[in-house]
């Protein structure tokens, strides 16, 4: 959930859409996505739209503020608004994410009221994906297993590292072993999948202390694993540390060795990988609800800073709790603005989402120019032979690690 929104067209009060969105509405995969914007503190290096407790009591006095105490209640608000700009359409909700900031410092009622909100307004699918992410230290079993009596049945820990030093780097505060410890006991709650998100190329890590964090989460025995590299992000506090030399910048090539290193641990291991920084050991275990991003479904994005997309029109809520719990108060849309995405928008966006995926994008999304780019990357050694000559450009190991120079080539 990036800090930064862009201008866009303004949304109509009510939060109606264009009636060409609506059109297809059900045929698409649907999901929600629920954005929880608390933090206990404020990683270093974290550039998301959250907000600590003292951050909030700033605002206090100044209106209805979202407070951690009735955000469930707003955020259910807006469920039923969704509702209402959607129709009486039949529209069951094939996955549902809870992210943030730490959905998990919330009691564990309110995130079972918000779905049940979503089960009462809209219906879940049968197979619905349903997770949450989730601090480890701001878990328990009890919480756990109230969860999954509730109806989740994915859970996403933020592990990072298993290095104390390099958690420190990252203002992590979780216990060293706790995100491990957490997947046993969402095991043992009855959770059906179970996620555990890294973190690579850390200031002052080592080749041997990102092997020890792999080994670690691996040893834990969830059925994902995310892996990312460490973005340092303009305005950051790490990024300040940076420019102050007070950190190393860390360069592209020790990202892509570190890349190397995760993707032998985790082959070796049994995970498979189903998109750039996403791998699971079974098709089952693949995360729905990004699939549901990465190839073009629709989704509402509740909660402060979320942002939706419903049959090519683009949205997005209003950035602070406070300016959001005040729309809501006076019966508005939360929503700050929109963009109908032209068709030229969306292939460009299908070959950007579409090529980060293990079955790659079709062919006939290219231009001339671009299937020019994708025949040489072939000859480069970026694409695989056998899914180009069904059409299709899929992405080598190699052509992974230049992902975006790749994507960068064929939307030409």
């Amino acid at each position: 959930m990036p800090s930064a929104l862009p201008d866009g067209e303004p949304v109509p009060s009510d939060g109606s859409l264009p009636a060409h969105a609506l059109t297809g509405l059900g045929e698409r995969p649907f999901g929600f996505y629920l954005h929880v914007p608390y933090c206990a503190t404020r990683c270093g290096y974290c550039d998301f739209n959250t907000y600590t407790a003292t951050e909030l009591h700033a605002q206090a006095g100044r209106g209805p503020v979202a407070t951690q105490e009735t955000y469930a209640q707003n955020l259910i608000g807006e469920i039923r608004l969704a509702r209402k700009v959607l129709g009486a359409v039949d529209l069951p909700v094939r996955t549902v994410f809870l992210g943030g900031g730490t959905p998990t410092l919330l009691p564990a009622r309110d995130l079972v009221a918000m779905l049940a909100a979503i089960r009462e307004e809209f219906g879940l699918a049968a197979d619905a994906e349903v997770t949450t992410e989730a601090n480890p230290e701001s878990v328990d079993p009890a919480y756990l297993t109230e969860l999954r009596e509730g109806g989740f049945n994915r859970i996403s820990f933020g592990m990072q590292s298993a290095r104390p030093h390099v958690l420190k780097v990252l203002d992590r505060h979780h216990t060293p072993g706790r995100p491990e410890a957490c997947v046993a006991e969402a095991r043992a709650a009855g959770f059906d999948h179970v996620n555990l998100d890294l973190i690579y190329g850390t200031p002052g890590e080592s080749d041997q202390d990102w092997q020890a964090s792999l080994a670690a989460a691996i040893g834990a025995g969830p059925d994902h694993v995310s892996a990312y590299s460490l973005i340092v992000e303009e305005g950051t506090r790490l990024a300040g540390r940076i420019k102050r030399g007070e950190l190393p910048m860390v360069d592209d090539d020790v990202h892509a060795d570190r890349y190397l290193i995760a993707e032998q641990a985790l082959s070796e291991a049994g995970y498979a990988w189903y998109e750039v920084s996403n791998w699971a050991t079974t098709e089952a275990g693949r995360c729905r609800h990004n699939e549901l991003y990465w190839t073009g479904g629709d989704w509402w994005g509740a909660g402060p800073g979320a942002h939706s997309h419903v049959g090519g029109v683009r949205w997005w809520n209003a950035k602070h709790p406070a300016a959001y719990a005040q729309a809501l108060a006076e019966g508005r849309t939360p929503a700050q603005g929109r963009e109908v995405l032209p068709a030229e928008d969306q292939r460009v966006e299908r070959i950007l989402l579409e090529l980060r995926l293990v079955d790659g994008c079709p062919l006939d999304l290219l231009t001339a120019a671009g299937l020019r780019a994708a025949e040489q990357a072939l000859a480069d050694g970026l694409l695989a032979a056998e899914p180009f000559a069904a059409g299709r450009a899929a992405l080598t190991l190699r052509g992974r690690l230049l992902a975006d120079a790749v994507v960068r080539d064929l939307v030409d």
